[in-house]
C-alpha cells in the first residue's frame, strides 16, 4: 500500500508545478496571524510532528510566525559537540541516509539508484578530487531543528546555488525520481578541513514544499528567479569552528557531505537510524 501510494505522488507531481506549490506554501507559512490563533497554529503543527518543546530556547508565543518556529533555536547546550579535534560530527539533526565510498563519480541515492557527483556539484574537476573519498546523505524530520552546523573546522572557500526541481526528498522520491540530489535545488559549499586543508563539500538539498536554504555568510537563497550563475570565491574564505551554525532550512529537507580520499573516516550507520548534531559520526584524517 505504502509503495503504491508513494508512486501515486510521484505521478501527481509530474503533472503538478512544484515550485508554485513550495513558493505558495513558503507564504502560507511566514503568515503572521493574531497571537492567540498564531500559538494554536504552531502548538498543533509542533504536536503532530512530534517537536520536543523542552529543547526550544524561546517560549510558543514569541514565533510570529510557522516558519520562524521552523528555523528555531535550542536552548544552549542542548547539543553538545563532541570535543576531540579528531572528531568529525553530525552537522544536523536528523537521521541517516546512504553512506560509502565514492566510485565511478557515482553516489548511492538508495539501493539499485546512483547518480553523478559531477551532476550534483556541476563540476567535473571537482568530482574527479573526490574520487574514491567519502560521502553521506543526512535527512531532517519536520519535527527536526533545522538548523545546520559544521561537521569540523573549516574554512569555507567558494559556493554556488543551483536552480533545480522540488520533488520530496523521502523514500517515494528516492525511489521514483532518478537522479534526485542531482535534480532539486540546492547550495554546495566547498571547504577547507582545518587543519589538513583537506576538501570537504557540504550540498543542502532543496525538496518539494522547502521555501529556502539559506546560509549565514552570504546571499544564496534558493527558490530566486535567477539562473545558475558563476560560483562565488571567498578570500579570505569564511572560517567555522566544529559545530558552529552556518545555515538553515525554512522547512525540512538534506544534506550530502562529500570528502576527499584520505580526508575522514566515516562510521556510517544503516540507513534510517538517528543522528543528532554534534554526536561523533567519524575521524579527521591529519
Amino acid at each position: 500500500m505504502a509503495i503504491a501510494s508513494g508512486r501515486l505522488l510521484i505521478a501527481a507531481l509530474r503533472w503538478l508545478p512544484k515550485g508554485l506549490l513550495s513558493r505558495a506554501a513558503g507564504r502560507v507559512a511566514a503568515l503572521r496571524l493574531p497571537q492567540p490563533l498564531q500559538r494554536w497554529e504552531i502548538e498543533l503543527f509542533a504536536r503532530a510532528v512530534g517537536a520536543d518543546f523542552a529543547e526550544m530556547r524561546d517560549p510558543l508565543e514569541s514565533f510570529p510566525s510557522l516558519q520562524a518556529f521552523f528555523t528555531r533555536h535550542l536552548k544552549p547546550g542542548m547539543r553538545p559537540i563532541d570535543p576531540d579535534p579528531a572528531a568529525l560530527v553530525a552537522p544536523c539533526d536528523g537521521y541517516w541516509g546512504e553512506a560509502g565510498v565514492i566510485a565511478c563519480g557515482r553516489l548511492l541515492q538508495v539501493k539499485g539508484r546512483s547518480y553523478s557527483v559531477a551532476a550534483l556539484l556541476r563540476d567535473d574537476d571537482a568530482a574527479r578530487t573526490l574520487e574514491g573519498g567519502a560521502y553521506a546523505t543526512f535527512y531532517l524530520a519536520p519535527q527536526s531543528y533545522h538548523r545546520f552546523h559544521a561537521p569540523c573546522a573549516m574554512r569555507v572557500e567558494q559556493a554556488q546555488r543551483v536552480p533545480g526541481e522540488l520533488w520530496p526528498v523521502n523514500r517515494a522520491g528516492l525511489e521514483g525520481v532518478a537522479d534526485l540530489f542531482a535534480v532539486n535545488e540546492r547550495v554546495w559549499v566547498r571547504a577547507a578541513i582545518e587543519p589538513s586543508g583537506a576538501p570537504l563539500f557540504l550540498v543542502p538539498v532543496g525538496a518539494t514544499m522547502v521555501g529556502k536554504v539559506r546560509v549565514d555568510f552570504d546571499e544564496l537563497p534558493t527558490r530566486s528567479r535567477r539562473g545558475l550563475e558563476p560560483p562565488r570565491r571567498y578570500d579570505p574564505p569564511v572560517r567555522y569552528d566544529k559545530g558552529a551554525e552556518w545555515g538553515r532550512f525554512e522547512f525540512g529537507s538534506s544534506i550530502v557531505l562529500l570528502a576527499a580520499p584520505g580526508a575522514l573516516r566515516l562510521d556510517a550507520q544503516p540507513a534510517g537510524s538517528p543522528l543528532r548534531l554534534g554526536t561523533r559520526i567519524g575521524a579527521l584524517h591529519s
